[in-house]
């Protein structure tokens, strides 16, 4: 799927770091660091601009390594970029950590998944099918 993009950043474009990756690591478009203290958040600009296909979201989700190492994530993860916004791409990010986090200019501060998703249309009916499952929910099929 080709996929228009408008690059303002001083960076490299998103890309998969590896051949069977489905997310391509995105960079912060910064002149300087950003420290991030903790319980801190921030919108850290990409310098990007996308024109998605129709049916097409760009998810925006945490990097692991910066999850695990520094307590870095996605605020509202995963964000959802859709097909008719033409703004600028940023990355709310949060430090859940207890120790303050330096956001360097050009580091990979998220990632992005394009996906596909469906329209519907609500059908207004009396009651649902049974399922083995039924409403049993948030921990009911095990630990």
């Amino acid at each position: 799927m080709k996929v228009k993009i408008v690059s303002k950043s001083a960076f490299d474009l998103p890309a998969y770091e590896t051949p069977l990756a489905a997310g391509m690591d995105v960079r912060a478009n910064l002149t300087e660091s950003i420290i991030l203290g903790p319980l801190e958040r921030a919108m850290i600009p990409t310098g990007l601009y996308v024109e998605l296909p129709p049916g097409c979201e760009l998810q925006v989700r945490p990097r692991s390594g910066l999850a695990i190492k520094h307590g870095i994530t996605v605020l509202n993860s995963p964000g959802t970029v859709d097909a008719d916004y033409r703004g600028e791409l940023r990355a709310i990010l949060v430090n859940l950590s207890n120790e303050p986090f330096e956001i360097k200019p050009g580091e990979r501060i998220a990632q992005y998944v394009v996906a596909r998703h469906e329209k519907v249309e609500w059908e207004v009916v009396e009651e649902l099918s049974e399922t083995e499952r039924g409403a049993g929910g948030f921990g009911s099929t095990g630990r």
